[in-house]
Formats: C-alpha cells, sequence, structure tokens
C-alpha cells in the first residue's frame, strides 16, 4: 500500500485509508470529465482517500461495430492531462497495443493494461519501458495465482511500479463471478492489490452485443473487498449511467458515491484495527 506514495501527485498516502481508481468508463468530452474529477476529489480529500482519476482515452474492446469507442485519441488523452493538471491528481488510462504505450504515457501517470490482454507479453514489456506505474487488470479467464507471470514480465522488464486489479472470473457464458479466495493469494505477490466493483459486476451479453450489469450490488462487492484486505477499490461513476456511452449498465450513481466511500473508510478503520 505505502509503495504507491510514489505515483506523481497522489495524496493522503498516509491516511491508512485504501486508495482510489475512479471515474468515467470512457472520456466522452471535457465538461463531463471535469465535473466528475472534481465531485470525486471533494469527497476524497473529505476522506482522505489516496485518489487516482480514471478515464479510458478510447475503448477497444467493444462488441459490436457501432458501439461508442472515443472521442478522438488525442483529444481524449489532452483532457486525461487536464484534468491531471488542474486538480494535481494522477491519472490512469487503458493501452490496448504495444504501440500505444510510449504515446499515452506522455498524458498520464499509470497505464493500465486491460484484462483481455494481460497475458500479451509485448504490451507488458512496452508499458513497463515506459517508467510509469502499470495497472494490470487480471484476466476473467485467468486464475490468481496465474497472474505472477504477468507481474513478473513487467519486473523483468525493470520496472517494479506495478499495481495488480481483480475484476472477476467468467462464470458461464453470461456471469462474472469475484473468488475472493483469490485475494490473499495475489497480495502474496507483493505488489498493491485492487478489487474492479463495477466491471465484476457485468453481465456480458452475446445475443444484443451491449454488456448488462448488476449496480445494486456494488457496496455488497466493496465491502467484502475491504473487509478481505484489498489496498485499492476500482470502480466507474457517471452523472447519468443510464445515458453514458459505455459501461453505463454497471456503473455507479454519481451521486452514491458519497455515502459508499464513507461506508468503506469505516470498514477499512476496523479492518486495520484487527491486524
Amino acid at each position: 500500500m505505502n509503495k504507491i506514495s510514489s505515483i506523481p501527485g497522489i495524496n493522503h498516502c498516509d491516511s491508512g485509508n485504501f486508495f482510489l481508481l475512479a471515474g468515467p468508463c470512457a472520456i466522452e468530452g471535457r465538461d463531463i470529465a471535469m465535473s466528475i474529477a472534481e465531485k470525486i476529489i471533494t469527497l476524497t480529500e473529505s476522506l482522505k482517500i489516496p485518489y487516482i482519476f480514471k478515464g479510458s482515452y478510447r475503448k477497444a474492446n467493444r462488441s459490436r461495430i457501432d458501439s461508442f469507442s472515443g472521442i478522438g485519441d488525442e483529444k481524449a488523452l489532452k483532457i486525461l492531462a487536464e484534468i491531471r493538471n488542474t486538480f494535481k491528481v494522477p491519472v490512469v488510462t487503458d493501452i490496448h497495443s504495444a504501440e500505444e504505450a510510449s504515446m499515452a504515457a506522455e498524458y498520464v501517470d499509470v497505464l493500465q493494461i486491460p484484462a483481455f490482454l494481460c497475458r500479451q507479453t509485448d504490451i507488458l514489456i512496452a508499458a513497463a519501458k515506459t517508467g510509469k506505474w502499470i495497472n494490470i487488470k487480471k484476466g476473467q479467464f485467468v486464475s490468481p495465482a496465474s497472474m505472477i507471470f504477468a507481474v513478473n514480465k513487467i519486473k523483468d522488464s525493470g520496472n517494479e511500479n506495478i499495481i495488480l486489479t481483480d475484476r472477476g472470473t467468467m462464470f458461464g457464458y453470461q456471469d462474472i463471478v469475484v473468488d475472493f479466495r483469490g485475494i490473499p493469494e495475489m497480495k502474496k505477490f507483493g505488489v498493491p492489490l485492487v478489487l474492479d466493483i463495477t466491471h465484476s459486476l457485468q453481465q456480458p451479453n452475446q445475443s444484443s452485443g451491449v454488456t448488462g450489469g448488476k449496480p445494486e450490488l456494488i457496496e455488497t462487492i466493496a465491502r467484502a473487498g475491504i473487509a478481505t484486505g484489498v489496498d485499492g477499490i476500482f470502480l466507474e461513476t457517471h452523472p447519468d449511467p443510464a445515458n453514458a456511452k459505455s459501461d453505463g449498465a454497471n456503473m455507479l450513481h454519481l451521486d452514491r458515491l458519497e455515502k459508499l466511500l464513507y461506508n468503506l473508510s469505516k470498514i477499512r478503520a476496523v479492518t486495520e484495527s484487527l491486524k
């Protein structure tokens, strides 16, 4: 947990609280991204939660060709950089190929490896060589124990700045579950461990090409994650999930974030007192 204190711009690392990666699924435009960032920063400052703003500059993994994929790479990356510079917080975004690593690294502090790509050696090596922090999402098809190999690819490429994020495991064709036995397993790797709450509640729909979800279980999964010892929480939030351009079905409404973070902070304090 203490290792994340070296992420440029991150605050409250000595508070003992979990850290948070949160924001919209995709960068839909400057104004909405800035307003979401401002709201979350107000809450995390009040609760002394170390915070990293999350927003994908492009959504490369879409089921249908007519699904929203982004507003343009450079435009979205510049918005992420503006959030970083305006609010003095670190930002994280996904990359989808080795060639994107150096480009995205110019604008953000943390490069995220999507779950579907966690075994792609060339992407992991390219990301590592930027010197940025790397957040590796656990593949839905990979066991917790097997993620040590992705972690070691980053380390063997000369980069020790690693975050590992669990986002559930495929259960059948159209459901995802979180196996909490994997939390202590991956904690053994010695890198900060995050639980991705909202993606863990996705229900991939192969028949319509539009992913569903169970957002009513966000707090249930988040509470369990904090109780089982994760270092951080990842979630996507939006002021109007029903009209979000990506992953709206499993996002948390921004108005509900304050209560969630307050409750999780209380649980975190209890778990820390029991160590």
